[in-house]
């Protein structure tokens, strides 16, 4: 095992090496702390792949992490026998996409590289795709794995590395674990194998995947249209603005939307050219309403009925809307996912699409007003982990046993999926549905938060409010441990309400994976959870209040949301 020092003469000194990055890595010699930061640990391999700055080190993403992550992904596929017959015999070969990011186009043809020269046959699609499709054709070809380019919405310093396997889902734990494993017993240089991209294409080893691909992602989606009456009736008047966050949902969400009659899909011009720079945002995130300041200015202008936003790489989506003072808001995620939970149910019963013993699947750390729901309508209500991933592995659970069927999975960080033709959440469905959704209440005379609005009179008031304190330095991942651990030791019993039951993850939860997240059931019908972010530096915690009044279920949001931070503050300090 090399010391940091050791780890970064060893980039210098080798061969491998590329000049540009030994000139970066010369520029931070009288600099141990940076080369501290940069060499004394790997980049973290977990269920969600890789993330991180680019820039020179092993613990940052750049060419040589990816091929060497790649390396340990393919001895893992190898070990599972997916390396021969080519990259169209079932259970073999691998798919790869990529965002709109910096370098992402780069780091994909390297995994391609690095596979092909493992002898695996690698499907890698022609530009930029949005995640989702990624997950959709690794079921479609029936490959054996997947590897998506992609930091998501995090900021544009970023990139990073999704590993799926053959369900379509991001990796299990389990298998997260072996590719850690693989990781380590390999030399960064020395083990991993390349070939020319070029070569690996001209042979047959890497086939490049076009349009075909994409009409049948498309006519997977389009499935899930159930509001076609209702499109018909105002889907031309509803005026529309629509950014792709300068991301991969730039083609197919316009695409879709025109396909349906929507006549009024207004486009913000400026974000329709993909850019790893994001140079007109302020994020690339649309849980975020700066993100939408372009694209408010255009509703202001046209006088728009919905804005739609979409992620880099179009597996978020979110939604900004007029209020009854006729300021533009953006929804959260829970409330845009009981619109679609309401308007699923609803319009499946009136069109007589309605599944037998039908279901939905919710993250443990979204609203309980979607459970509301559900009861109200006698639909069944699974809970998983945070992560899309933990819903993928609940909707393969289902299949198998063909006991309930799926109508809609969702995550409070504006991820989405309705329908089983992927195992990810899906930003380019998510359009489509709230565009409908949109149109269903237009034809009642009502706009959409409106329709929220009644939402709650009929199933109760539900708020709840997500925050993140943000860790800086290479040792975040330490200090957010640390602030775990002390949580822990000293159980809470009052946070701002009772705390009537604590649920620790980390227990053996039956029918759920150790997870680093606490649970508090407060009284009154409230909750609180607390859990590091998977892929960032960040601690979040989840408010969730209710109340028979917008007045009361906001006055106990706001208690808790006091008490939790001023807990948690003494611990950040």
């Amino acid at each position: 095992m090399r010391t940091y020092m050791e780890e970064y003469k060893y980039w210098l000194e080798s061969d491998v090496v590329d000049e540009t990055t030994k000139e970066e890595l010369r520029m931070i010699a009288d600099n141990e702390e940076e080369i501290k930061g940069r060499f004394s640990k790997t980049l973290s391999f977990g269920t969600a792949g890789l993330r991180g700055v680019m820039k020179a080190g092993t613990n940052a993403m750049n060419l040589y992490v990816v091929r060497h992550a790649t390396q340990g992904f393919a001895n893992l596929i190898i070990e599972e026998g997916g390396q021969l017959g080519g990259s169209s015999s079932k259970g073999h070969g691998v798919v790869i996409a990529h965002d709109s990011r910096n370098n992402s186009n780069y780091f994909a043809q390297e995994a391609a590289s690095v596979l092909a020269a493992n002898g695996i046959g690698v499907y890698i699609f022609d530009e930029l795709r949005p995640t989702p499709e990624l997950s959709f054709a690794v079921r479609e070809f029936e490959a054996i794995a997947g590897i998506n380019i992609t930091a998501s919405h995090n900021p544009k310093e970023y990139n990073g590395y999704k590993a799926y396997w053959a369900d379509g889902a991001q990796l299990s734990p389990n298998n997260a674990d072996r590719v850690v494993t693989e990781i380590n017993k390999a030399d960064i240089f020395e083990d991993v194998k390349l070939m020319p991209f070029a070569d690996a294409v001209k042979e047959g080893k890497i086939v490049i995947l076009g349009s075909e691909t994409d009409e049948k992602y498309i006519s997977q989606v389009m499935k899930q249209s159930i509001g076609d009456r209702y499109i018909k009736e105002v889907g031309k008047d509803l005026k529309i603005v629509y950014t792709p966050f300068h991301g991969a949902g730039y083609k197919f969400v316009p695409d879709i939307l025109g396909r349906l009659g929507y006549e009024k899909i207004i486009n913000v011009q400026e974000q329709m050219i993909p850019d790893g720079e994001f140079t007109t945002l302020k994020s690339p995130n649309p849980e975020n309403i700066e993100g939408f300041e372009l694209a408010i200015e255009y509703a202001k202008r046209e006088d728009a009925d919905l804005i739609i936003g979409t992620d880099p790489d179009s597996d978020r989506c979110g939604v900004v809307v007029r209020d009854e003072k006729g300021n533009y808001i953006a929804l959260s995620g829970n409330q845009i996912a009981c619109l679609m939970i309401d308007y699923i149910i609803t319009v499946r019963n009136e069109n007589g699409t309605m599944p037998n013993n039908p279901c939905v699947c919710r993250s443990i750390v979204s609203t309980v007003m979607a459970d509301k729901i559900c009861d109200y309508n006698s639909i069944k209500m699974f809970k998983v982990l945070t992560g899309f991933k933990f819903i993928g592995e609940k909707m393969n659970e289902i299949e198998e046993s063909g006991e309930y069927n799926l109508i809609f999975a969702f995550e409070e960080s504006i991820g989405f999926l309705a329908g089983t033709y992927a195992r990810d959440k899906d930003a380019v469905l998510a359009s489509m549905l709230i565009s409908e959704i949109g149109c269903y209440y237009r034809s009642k005379g009502m706009s959409l938060y409106e329709g929220l609005q009644s939402l709650y009179r009929k199933y109760g008031y539900y708020i709840e409010d997500t925050q993140s304190k943000v860790f800086e330095g290479y040792d975040a991942q330490e200090k957010m441990s640390k602030i775990m651990a002390e949580i822990r030791s000293n159980p809470i019993k009052v946070i701002g309400l009772k705390v009537e039951e604590l649920t620790d993850y980390m227990d053996n939860i039956p029918g759920f994976t150790k997870s680093n997240v606490l649970f508090y059931t407060l009284s009154d019908g409230c909750a609180v959870a607390v859990r590091p972010s998977g892929t960032e530096p960040k601690i979040k915690t989840y408010v969730m209040a209710s109340g028979d009044t917008s007045e009361e279920a906001i006055k106990r949001k706001d208690l808790i949301r006091l008490a939790i931070d001023g807990i948690l503050g003494k611990q950040y300090t």
